[in-house]
C-alpha cells in the first residue's frame, strides 16, 4: 500500500510544486516519498541505534561491560540479528558511522543484514551540538560542512535515510528567538542536502525535558519551534513528502510537581502537531526523551487513541526506550543473547501496537521497562 501511495505522490508532486527551480527530479521525488512511506508503514517504527562511542560506553558501564568496539558490535549484533519477522514492527534502523561498517557474527555487514529483513537503513549525519554565542547556554548543531559528500558516500554504502538532531531547552528565558531560528535553518539546510543526495531526512528538533515546566508550557514551545522549522523547510524548498519528523512528545518537565495522564499528553501532543505540521509529511516518529520503556509506549498509545484527526502516521523512533530491557537482559554474557533478543522483540511489538493505538497494558511491568531513562542535558 505504501509503495502505491509513494507512486501516487510522485505523480502528483510535480504538479503541485510551486517552486520553479526544484532541485529534485521526478525520479528523486519518487524514491524519497516511497522510502519515507515504507519506514512508517502501519505498525512500524524506527530503532535508533546511532549512539556515539561515548554514549554507548555509558550504556555499557551500567551493566559492567567494557566500552570496546567488539562489545559495541556484539550488542548491535544482538539487535540486528533477531528474527526476520521484526520487519513487521521495525521499518528503519538509524546507524552510527562506526556501526555502518561493522559485521555480524556471520561476517555480513550490518546494513546488508538489515536490508535483507526489508528494513530501511539510516545514518546519523550531524556532528553534535556546539554553544550558540549570545544565548543562555543554548546550542546549535554542526556538520553542514562536507555534508553533501558524506551523504553521497553513505548512499553508496546502503543508507536511504538520515538523521540530524537539534536541541532546544525550556527555561524562563529559553528557547530564544535566535536559537529557534538558527536551529530551524540548520535543519532545513540539512534536509535539502540530504534530499539532493537521495536520503530521506529525519528532521529532529528536540525540546529537552529538563526543567520544572508544565504541560502547557511545553505545548506552547513545541508549537513555536515546529512552526519555525516548517517555515524554514518551506523556504528551502524541501520536498515534505520525502521527509519524516522526529519531535519530542508534549510532556511536562522532569521536575514538574504536577503529574499528567497519558491521555492529557496525547491530546496536547496531537494538538501541537495539528497546528504546525503539514499533512504532506508522511510520518511523525517520536523520540522517547528519557521516558521509561513502558511510559514511552503508553504515551505513544494515547497519542494514537486521541480522537482528533491525524493526517500522518504517528509512530516511534526510540533508542533507550527500545534497548533498555535488552541491555539489562544481556548483561555482557554470551549465554544471555537469546533473552536479550526476546526482550528487544517484546518491546518492539509493544510499540508497534502503540503506534496503532492498540496496546493494552497488562499492569505488570518488569523493573527494566519501568526504570526512568532520563539523563540531564542528554547528548549523543
Amino acid at each position: 500500500m505504501s509503495r502505491e501511495l509513494g507512486k501516487f505522490l510522485y505523480l502528483l508532486g510535480p504538479a503541485t510544486m510551486t517552486h520553479p527551480f526544484s532541485p529534485l527530479t521526478m525520479e528523486q521525488k519518487k524514491e524519497l516519498s516511497s522510502n519515507a512511506q515504507h519506514i512508517v508503514e502501519k505498525g512500524k517504527g524506527i530503532l535508533a541505534a546511532d549512539e556515539s562511542v561515548g554514549t554507548m560506553g555509558n550504556r555499557l558501564k551500567k551493566i559492567n561491560v567494557e566500552n570496546t568496539e567488539e562489545n559495541r558490535r556484539f550488542f548491535r549484533d544482538i539487535l540486528f540479528s533477531v528474527y526476520p519477522s521484526i520487519c513487521e514492527n521495525i521499518g528503519g534502523v538509524i546507524f552510527f558511522h562506526e556501526t555502518l561498517y561493522q559485521k555480524s557474527k556471520t561476517g555480513k555487514l550490518f546494513p546488508e543484514l538489515i536490508k535483507e529483513k526489508g528494513i530501511v537503513v539510516g545514518i546519523k549525519v550531524d556532528k553534535g551540538t556546539v554553544p550558540l554565542a549570545g544565548t543562555d547556554g543554548e546550542t546549535t548543531t554542526q556538520g553542514l560542512d562536507g555534508l553533501a559528500e558524506r551523504c553521497a558516500q553513505y548512499k553508496k554504502e546502503g543508507a536511504d535515510f538520515a538523521k540530524w538532531r537539534c536541541v532546544l531547552k525550556i527555561s524562563d528565558a529559553t528557547p530564544s528567538t535566535l536559537a529557534i531560528q538558527e536551529n530551524a535553518n540548520v535543519l532545513a539546510r540539512y534536509a535539502s542536502i540530504c534530499q539532493q543526495n537521495g536520503l530521506v531526512p529525519i528532521v529532529e528538533p528536540e525540546i529537552l525535558p529538563d526543567g520544572d515546566h508544565d504541560l502547557q508550557r511545553c505545548q506552547y514551545v513545541t508549537e513555536k519551534v515546529l512552526a519555525a522549522v516548517y517555515k524554514a523547510l518551506n523556504d528551502h524548498h524541501v520536498y515534505l513528502e520525502g521527509t519524516l519528523l522526529k519531535p519530542n512528545m508534549v510532556t511536562p518537565g522532569q521536575a514538574c510537581s504536577k503529574r499528567y495522564t497519558p491521555e492529557e499528553i496525547g491530546i496536547a501532543t496531537v494538538t501541537a502537531l495539528r497546528r504546525t505540521v503539514p499533512a504532506a509529511v508522511p510520518g511523525i516518529c517520536f523520540l522517547s526523551g528519557g521516558q521509561s520503556e513502558e511510559e514511552a509506549s503508553l504515551n505513544l498509545n494515547a497519542i494514537n487513541q486521541c480522537l482528533l484527526p491525524k493526517p500522518w502516521k504517528l509512530t516511534f523512533s526510540y533508542g533507550r526506550a527500545l534497548q533498555a530491557s535488552a541491555l539489562s537482559a544481556w548483561y555482557g554474557k554470551p549465554e544471555n543473547v537469546k533473552a536479550s533478543q526476546e526482550a528487544f522483540v517484546k518491546r518492539a511489538k509493544i510499540n508497534s501496537l502503540a503506534s496503532k493505538g492498540e496496546y493494552m497494558a497488562s499492569g505488570v511491568t518488569d523493573s527494566a521497562a519501568a526504570q526512568s531513562l532520563f539523563t540531564a542535558s542528554y547528548a549523543y
